[in-house]
């Protein structure tokens, strides 16, 4: 079946203005995901879709396909739905959604999530799970936890510290699972998707993800051993480099 990363790269940012397009190793940080992505054996081509020429221009000699898209969009699913409407993509069947400032992306959990639609031809999408690391909070509000059915559904997505630990002691609590911001959809109802309007429970959490439970979809859900590290402040970028850096070094050493 065939599969399309499609990676949504706005140029503003809040906490980290232009991040897509730091280059402290050389290329763009959202160039970094692109190259992620072109390692999947499931995937059969890659494309930034932007709302900036700026991101275009600064992805162009590294030979990535782009997009251009409305600079009104206000999701990263509405900005790939819009994308997808490209002639070049009319064959696409399955449509994965990266985020532009996970530079160190798991091509493995990408590849599982097209494998997961495969194997499930009821579910209408697909998204990745993992256990809580030590150190993290499940109260964290920007934590997003998921519940899943015994045969491997999302029940529910919340800010909340979800399932509720009535007998905080139990051993027979149910983990807290991390929801990790990946999700592959089946482009027919991507576009449906898209098209409806937010829905009560999406505008209370503000997790998008919610419109499609909310409307009797299906999510599948495939648990990973550990997240992957997002790029949101100047701090996280940093630290990213010089573990690029430590690695060119690694890398160096090695052939010596």
């Amino acid at each position: 079946m065939a599969a399309t990363v499609v990676i949504p790269a706005r140029y503003g940012s809040t906490r980290f203005p232009a991040k897509i397009l730091a280059s402290a190793t050389g290329k763009p940080l959202v160039q970094h995901v692109v190259e992620q992505a072109l390692k999947c054996r499931r995937v059969r081509q890659v494309l930034v879709a932007t709302d900036d020429r700026r991101i275009e221009g600064a992805l162009r000699p590294f030979g990535t396909t782009t997009v251009m898209t409305s600079p009104d969009h206000q999701s990263g699913t509405d900005r790939i739905a819009e994308a997808i409407t490209d002639p070049q993509l009319k064959d696409t069947n399955i449509i994965v959604n990266v985020q532009g400032d996970e530079p160190e992306i798991e091509p493995e959990v990408i590849d599982g999530l097209v494998d997961l639609l495969e194997r499930n031809p009821s579910a209408d999408m697909a998204t990745a799970v993992t256990p809580f690391a030590p150190g993290k909070d499940p109260e964290d509000p920007n934590l997003v936890k998921c519940v899943v059915s015994l045969d491997g559904r999302a029940i529910y997505f919340s800010r909340s510290p979800i399932p509720y630990r009535r007998e905080p002691n139990n051993p027979a609590n149910a983990a807290y699972h991390l929801h990790l911001g990946i999700y592959a959809y089946r482009r027919e109802f991507l576009l449906r998707c898209a098209a409806w309007p937010p829905t009560p429970l999406e505008l209370t959490e503000k997790l998008e993800q919610l419109r499609v439970l909310e409307h009797g979809g299906q999510i599948r859900v495939l648990t990973v051993a550990r997240a992957t590290n997002g790029i949101d402040t100047p701090e996280q970028y940093q630290e990213f480099v010089n573990r690029q850096k430590e690695s060119r070094q690694s890398a160096v050493a090695s052939r010596q």
